[in-house]
């Protein structure tokens, strides 16, 4: 269908997955090639984010609009009526009485940073919690509970140079992120 837009589905936060299987499985149930369906996709855009764990680090999943659901569908009487009747759903956003479908530049955004996570899975966003110059101290190895100044961050191997006080004379020493916790 030529009139099918995106819409965005305000949702409970936290049911969003089970929102989007829902409205999925309407999608399924629905009779017709998937291009003359009057709701066609359904996505609760992500991305990947890699986070420390005691003391290991781990790959999670975060919902880049928590409370969001997006679904590309043809709006009218019917399929606003399906879609508000889902478990989970609280309203389609929009002002007025009709929702406001998402302008190309908004769907752009969300879709660039939908497609990022997918296109490079094994090099997914990692958060270092340090900025340059400040205070540190090394919480695991051999130089522990020693306190420095951050020189240098490596955002692609997850390394901090760290320069710290040994026997009175500045020495640069090169830690893993994980080792360091910040002031």
């Amino acid at each position: 269908m030529a009139d099918a837009k995106w819409y965005a589905i305000q949702s409970y936060s936290g049911h969003e997955n089970k929102v989007q299987r829902l409205i999925q499985r309407r999608i399924d149930e629905e009779q017709g090639e998937p291009e003359s369906k009057q709701i066609q996709e359904v996505m609760v855009p992500t991305r990947e984010e890699v986070e420390l764990r005691n003391g290991k680090r781990v790959t999670v999943t975060r919902k880049l609009y928590p409370g969001y659901v997006l679904v590309k569908m043809a709006y009218n009487q019917r399929t606003a009526h399906l879609i508000n009747t889902i478990q989970g759903v609280i309203k389609f956003l929009g002002t007025g009485t009709e929702p406001q479908p998402l302008t190309d530049d908004e769907l752009a955004k969300v879709m660039g940073q939908e497609a990022e996570a997918p296109a490079a899975p094994e090099a997914p966003v990692l958060l270092i919690p340090f900025s340059h110059g400040q205070v540190v101290e090394v919480t695991d190895g051999p130089f522990k509970e020693f306190s420095g100044t951050v020189q240098d961050i490596d955002h692609d191997k997850g390394k901090v140079k760290v320069e710290v006080s040994l026997f009175g004379r500045p020495t640069s020493i090169e830690l893993d992120h994980t080792q360091l916790r910040g002031f």
